[in-house]
């Protein structure tokens, strides 16, 4: 579906709100709300009000019925024009980076000029249903035709059973362990050490105060709600203080801590993607490029391979198909999920016998320069409010070759289900 030769796909701009610890400062917004806000700040950043883009693409993982067309809804309150399409889409902590893929992909074969990609989730207004047994006797109600019928099925209503709810689900549905357990499994099996987790994430924390202080994100994160930053930063933490935390997924020998993981966050983001002959015709700055992307999968059931581990397969895969090694790169974006995810990925890919007997290649990839990794802070210091991190991480790092006058950025991200999500950045 090829409408002419394929052209660079441009990262022209973004948006996002500060990310919010759950149940602190959004906890009575909705992702409705969220993404809202988000949409129409870019739209009133990049004077957008009244245009016709190609389609906004995004999603949420934790979504209430009411959020079935989530995205279009949104768009329509936006102050684009109303005649803007617009969809859900939904790959765990991937959705944001895959809704950017999408919209790329249309823009390079020409049958978009302008697109935007967002996510929005909130742990604070998580979807609590009936359960089946309440949910079945009110269907039986509704589908009663005669008021005996209606008295009668309205009757069953009345078990105790049925009135507790059903909370959202903590665990892998195939599995029934939470991705920190996965997570704690695999960086038993690379030998991911407490320490070096807890090394990852404080320099998350210190990298975004940094970046914060610069002014770096001031035209990237909008004030809301009373915050002007994430909430979940902490500029003044310390190795000490995360090495006095208990273990969060095994007593005893576990690794994983409330310190080296990400934390429940609400939040949302949106990227604007674009040709280059849009962006010039509307006076915009071209930030980076979008050049690649990859998905992979893999089979964590019987653990054989790690839950989080698929971006260790889209990566070199990506690589091969554009001919570039994993050091050609100035930048790092690895999603901190957890630390040990970081650590188990960059130690898979330095494993000779991991990149043999799993990726099928003669050697390994080898090692990357860590002064180049997660440079402006990630997911443990902002949070992760699911479907938003993708456009967080594609707009920080547009951002960072920018102002760097050039240079290649790698973007992988873990998702649940086993699957990862990567991309390339480039100037």
């Amino acid at each position: 579906m090829n409408n002419g030769e394929t052209r660079r796909v441009a990262v022209v701009g973004a948006n996002r709100i500060p990310f919010a610890r759950s149940n602190t400062a959004y906890f009575e917004l909705s992702n409705m709300t969220m993404l809202t806000d988000t949409l129409r700040g870019l739209v009133q950043k990049y004077n957008l009000q009244g245009l016709l883009l190609g389609e906004v693409v995004g999603g949420a993982v934790m979504k209430h019925s009411r959020d079935w067309n989530l995205v279009r809804e949104s768009v329509l309150s936006s102050g684009l024009h109303p005649n803007t399409p617009a969809y859900d889409v939904q790959q765990a902590c991937g959705t944001g980076l895959e809704a950017a893929i999408l919209v790329a992909n249309k823009i390079a074969l020409g049958q978009i000029e302008v697109g935007i990609a967002c996510g929005t989730d909130t742990t604070s207004d998580a979807p609590i249903a009936a359960s089946r047994g309440m949910q079945r006797g009110l269907m039986a109600v509704n589908a009663a035709r005669t008021r005996s019928d209606k008295l009668r099925a309205g009757l069953s209503l009345l078990n105790p059973s049925h009135l507790m709810p059903e909370l959202p689900a903590r665990g892998e549905p195939r599995t029934g362990k939470s991705m920190g357990e996965h997570a704690q499994i695999t960086a038993h099996r690379f030998g991911i050490t407490r320490f070096a987790q807890d090394e990852i994430a404080l320099a998350s924390h210190l990298n975004l105060a940094k970046a914060y202080e610069a002014g770096f994100f001031e035209d990237l994160v909008m004030p809301y709600h009373g915050l002007t930053r994430d909430n979940n930063l902490r500029p003044d933490a310390s190795a000490e203080g995360m090495a006095r935390l208990k273990p969060a997924f095994e007593r005893g020998t576990g690794t994983i801590t409330a310190a080296n993981a990400s934390t429940f966050t609400d939040g949302a983001s949106a990227v604007l993607l674009a040709s280059e002959e849009w962006a010039k015709k509307q006076g915009l700055p071209i930030l980076a490029y979008l050049t690649a992307g990859e998905v992979a999968a893999v089979d964590f059931v019987d653990e054989r391979e790690g839950l989080l581990m698929a971006g260790a397969y889209a990566v070199p895969r990506m690589l091969a198909k554009r001919k570039l090694a994993l050091q050609d790169f100035d930048f790092y974006e690895i999603h901190e999920a957890f630390a040990a995810v970081v650590l188990c990925t960059m130690a898979a890919w330095e494993s000779p016998a991991f990149c043999k007997d799993k990726l099928g290649l003669d050697a390994p990839l080898g090692s990357i320069d860590r002064a180049k990794l997660n440079v402006k802070g990630s997911s443990i210091a902002t949070g992760h409010p699911f479907a938003a991190t993708g456009a967080r991480i594609v707009a920080t790092l547009a951002k960072i070759i920018d102002e760097a006058g050039g240079g290649r950025g790698l973007i992988s991200i873990c998702a649940a289900g086993g699957q990862g999500v990567t991309a390339i950045l480039e100037k």
